[in-house]
């Protein structure tokens, strides 16, 4: 089985190349943009049709959130231009797709969890972008699965949690928002799923919802952190009128999983017991 993986130098993209490792069924192929410029579109075509790919991962994403509110052609030529080459080529060649998407899909004024068939509202130019990317994906590749996630994190690259680590060395105490509310994802887990839903024996296209179990807001996220890894830092909670940022953040986050739960089987842990494997790995 011959696998693409875009955007592999990402958070997502190396644990998949971690999970993806030991198995030796799988013959994968793992691009970033030195090895394939996703934004090219006969450059894409060109390398979908001499690789005879049987599936494409899609973990390339613009995701600079506050940026994009000022870089929105760069935003959009990555999160939904780029994923319309894609699409049209792995349409024309045969090859199922494997799509990352977003919360930033909603609006976050739900107060329960979103499921895949409620009614998507970006507030910000990265959903917005995100948003549209899954548009056009399924307009040209109506069997294609998209995984919309949130709040992810990693032993690799710049996120939430290795930024808090670093804090919590330089001030002895630090303010975060308390009214933003999610399920803090290990990109690990997600990698896992992506595993499990391509060596599953059925392909049931469509959209699902993939973070960890569980609800915290970026309060309760922190204070875990500095608890598991034994920090001393004093965490304040604040609203976010008084972390203002270019982009609107969703005040709720939380995403059904029963659909990916019901349909793949996937295992899904609890974030808590996540975060202590990664903080485990970064050697906190």
């Amino acid at each position: 089985m011959k696998i693409l993986v875009t955007g592999s130098h990402g958070q997502l993209g190396n644990c998949i190349r971690k999970v993806f490792s030991g198995d030796a069924d799988l013959d994968v192929v793992y691009t970033d943009v030195e090895e394939l410029d996703i934004t090219d579109r006969e450059e894409v075509d060109h390398f979908i049709r001499e690789n005879k790919f049987d599936f494409i991962v899609n973990c390339a994403a613009y995701t600079a959130v506050d940026r994009a509110e000022t870089d929105d052609l760069k935003a959009a030529a990555i999160n939904t231009v780029a994923v319309g080459y894609i699409a049209q080529a792995a349409s024309r060649h045969r090859v199922k797709v494997i799509h990352i998407s977003t919360d930033y899909v909603f609006n976050g004024e739900s107060f329960r969890p979103y499921e895949e068939n409620d009614e998507p509202y970006p507030r910000s130019i990265y959903g917005r972008t995100k948003l549209e990317g899954e548009g056009i994906l399924t307009s040209f590749c109506q069997d294609a699965l998209i995984i919309r996630t949130a709040w992810l994190y990693s032993e690799f690259g710049s996120n939430f949690v290795k930024t808090m680590l670093r804090l919590s060395s330089e001030r002895d105490s630090i303010n975060v928002v308390a009214d933003q509310i999610g399920s803090p994802t290990y990109a690990g887990d997600l990698a896992e799923a992506v595993h499990d839903i391509i060596k599953h024996k059925k392909w049931l296209p469509g959209i699902y919802h993939f973070t960890n179990e569980g609800v915290a807001s970026w309060f309760d996220f922190t204070k875990a952190i500095f608890e598991i890894a034994g920090k001393k830092t004093k965490v304040n909670p604040i609203p976010t009128s008084q972390y203002p940022t270019p982009a609107k953040r969703p005040l709720y986050s939380v995403l059904s999983k029963m659909k990916i739960k019901n349909t793949y089987g996937v295992n899904i842990p609890y974030w808590r017991d996540s975060l202590k494997k990664c903080l485990s790995i970064l050697g906190e």
